[in-house]
């Protein structure tokens, strides 16, 4: 039997939120959890890193006029409520599932270290990592290429609204063509805006594969989890 991939899912907040636009919609975090915890159940090593867009954005308009460093740690700790939301729908899903946290927000998580979570990512655990890199300035995927980098990861799964990376915006241009495959040096000369340029060096130079994917298709999350679902392949 194939060993399957350990991976990082990187999902926006703003997939919690489902039709609310924000906050959480109770019916789509079960289905996140529900998705999770079949992929676990198949032997899926999976962490989990969640941006905080549905509860507050460091550079969003809500921040205009504020201390950068202060929206960035209110962006952090809004992920640290949705790791929360996540975990406990998870467990009531009948999964087994460890938070970890950037910053020490003890007894809501364990502080992150990384042998830790890689031996619970080792173990089957579903492992959510809240809480960014700990430091503004960051972007939520430069701290889930991080992460991914530092557990030894496979492969790095961004959830999107499309199905993978065009060569332009296809909500714009509808004849905007698609990637089955692409270098992180390809995209960076076509300034494809898929995820920042940290998240790019950090991924490259680790040889982390990268995969661009639609959140939002049936079992997509599911797919993911286990390494497998369909989209844009992202490599050196």
């Amino acid at each position: 039997m194939t060993s399957l991939p350990k991976v990082v899912l990187k999902l926006s907040g703003e997939v919690l939120a489902g039709t609310k636009g924000f906050g959480f919609e109770p019916a789509v975090l079960d289905n996140v959890a529900g998705q999770l915890v079949r992929a676990q159940g198949e032997g899926a090593k999976a962490a989990l890193v969640l941006g905080g867009g549905n509860i507050f954005r460091g550079l969003s308009d809500g921040a205009a006029g504020m201390d950068r460093v202060t929206a960035d740690e209110m962006g952090m700790l809004a992920t640290v409520i949705n790791a929360l939301a996540l975990k406990d729908a998870i467990l009531r899903a009948g999964g087994t599932v460890e938070l970890f946290t950037a910053r020490p927000f003890s007894p809501i998580g364990r502080p992150y270290v990384r042998d830790e979570a890689r031996r619970a990512l080792e173990q089957g655990t579903l492992v959510l990592l809240a809480g960014g890199t700990g430091n503004p300035f960051f972007s939520t995927d430069s701290g889930a290429a991080l992460r991914a980098a530092e557990l030894g990861c496979d492969l790095y799964l961004k959830g999107t609204k499309v199905d993978g990376v065009y060569d332009s915006d296809p909500a714009v241009n509808r004849d905007a063509t698609r990637f089955d495959t692409i270098t992180f040096a390809e995209m960076v000369k076509r300034r494809l805006r898929v995820m920042d340029l940290t998240a790019v060096t950090l991924l490259s130079e680790n040889n982390v594969r990268a995969l661009v994917y639609r959140m939002t298709d049936p079992d997509s999350i599911y797919q993911a989890a286990l390494g497998r679902c369909a989209g844009t392949l992202i490599t050196r």
